[in-house]
C-alpha cells in the first residue's frame, strides 16, 4: 500500500511533539475518518518560520504527511509556507494511495490554520501595544 520513501519515514519521522514558544498553532481533522493533526509553529520577527512540529493522531499518511510539511516549511517565510501545496507533499513522498490523499490535503490545511493563529496573535500585540502609546 506504501512506497519504501513513505514507510522509512513513518518509521522515523521528525518534529514530533509540542513545541515550546510556538506562537502559531493549528489544529485539523476530522474524528469521523480518524486523523486530527495540531500543528506548532515558531515564527520570527520577520516572519520566517524557525521551527514546526506535530502531533497527529491517525494513520501512516497523516503523520507522514504532517512530518515531511514540517521539514518542507521550516526556514521559510509564512508567505512561501503558504505556497506549499498538498500536491508538494506527494511529490516529496512518491505518491499516496488515493484513498490517503486526504491526510496530505490536511497537512496542507494545519499550516494555514497555524499562520492564521499567529496572525491573529500578532494583531492582538499591535493592538496592544498601540492602546499602550494612546
Amino acid at each position: 500500500m506504501y512506497n519504501n520513501k513513505v514507510i522509512e519515514i513513518f518509521n522515523n519521522p521528525k518534529n514530533v511533539g509540542e513545541l515550546k514558544g510556538a506562537n502559531g498553532i493549528g489544529t485539523v481533522g476530522n474524528e469521523a475518518c480518524g486523523d486530527i493533526m495540531k500543528l506548532y509553529l515558531k515564527i520570527d520577527d520577520n516572519g520566517i518560520i524557525e521551527n514546526a512540529t506535530f502531533k497527529t493522531f491517525g494513520c501512516a499518511a497523516a503523520i507522514v504527511s504532517s512530518s515531511v510539511a514540517t521539514e518542507m516549511i521550516k526556514g521559510k517565510s509564512i508567505d512561501e509556507a503558504l505556497k506549499l501545496e498538498n500536491s508538494d507533499i506527494i511529490n516529496y513522498l512518491g505518491g499516496l494511495p488515493d484513498n490517503k490523499i486526504h491526510c496530505s490535503i490536511l497537512a496542507k490545511e494545519a499550516i494555514v490554520e497555524a499562520i492564521k493563529d499567529y496572525r491573529k496573535k500578532q494583531a492582538k500585540k499591535l493592538k496592544k501595544q498601540e492602546n499602550k502609546k494612546a
